[in-house]
């Protein structure tokens, strides 16, 4: 399960390391949802839709600030797997949130997220408990593959960002300019939520 990735995020207690998993074609979508609908503990993972995450930026983004509010007893959501999903919103509704981002019958690519909030969690058990729960087949984490999984127009919709002209499209260099807009405005979306 070497695809499971441990990420130690800037300006986080490096006692809270973060494991992320990138899944292609699931096969129990259904499953997974129903064990978090139901609380069982054995699954508190943010699992999320991976259609709607344009890069590694945005998911560490919300992860971020999902761990930040967790260690600062800030949580408006039942736990911090919970709460990374609501974190990826731009706005305040909580149902809303799970709506667009998290797991649905019909997920196809799945982004799972776990917080190492107690010693018991590693990347050796987190690996071990995804290998005989999640039927798809694992993937790299990289904004390659992202890329070739986003619903951009689902993204545009969810964060309000509006279409870029189509002909600055064509330019590789200003394509990718435009990426990084787009990125910095759901990074943007994400941070400045319930600021007001």
């Amino acid at each position: 399960m070497a695809l499971l990735e441990t990420v130690h995020l800037s300006h986080l207690p490096q006692s809270t390391p973060v494991h992320i998993a990138l899944y292609r074609d699931i096969k129990n979508a259904s499953f997974l949802k129903e064990q978090l609908i139901s609380g069982n503990v054995d699954f508190q993972y943010a699992f999320i839709d991976a259609s709607v995450i344009l890069s590694r930026q945005h998911i560490f983004a919300a992860v971020f600030r999902a761990v930040h509010d967790y260690l600062n007893g800030r949580l408006r959501s039942h736990n911090v797997h919970s709460e990374i999903v609501f974190s990826l919103s731009p706005t305040n509704n909580i149902t809303e949130s799970f709506r667009r981002f998290g797991i649905t019958d019909a997920t196809k690519d799945l982004l799972v997220v776990k917080v190492s909030t107690t010693p018991e969690i590693t990347h050796d058990s987190v690996a071990e408990h995804l290998a005989q729960h999640v039927e798809g087949t694992l993937a790299p984490f990289n904004d390659e593959i992202l890329g070739s999984i986003s619903d951009l127009a689902k993204i545009r919709k969810t964060y309000k960002i509006p279409q870029p002209p189509a002909k600055s499209v064509d330019n590789k260099a200003v394509s990718s300019h435009i990426q990084k807009d787009f990125e910095a405005s759901i990074i943007g979306a994400i941070a400045l939520r319930g600021a007001t």
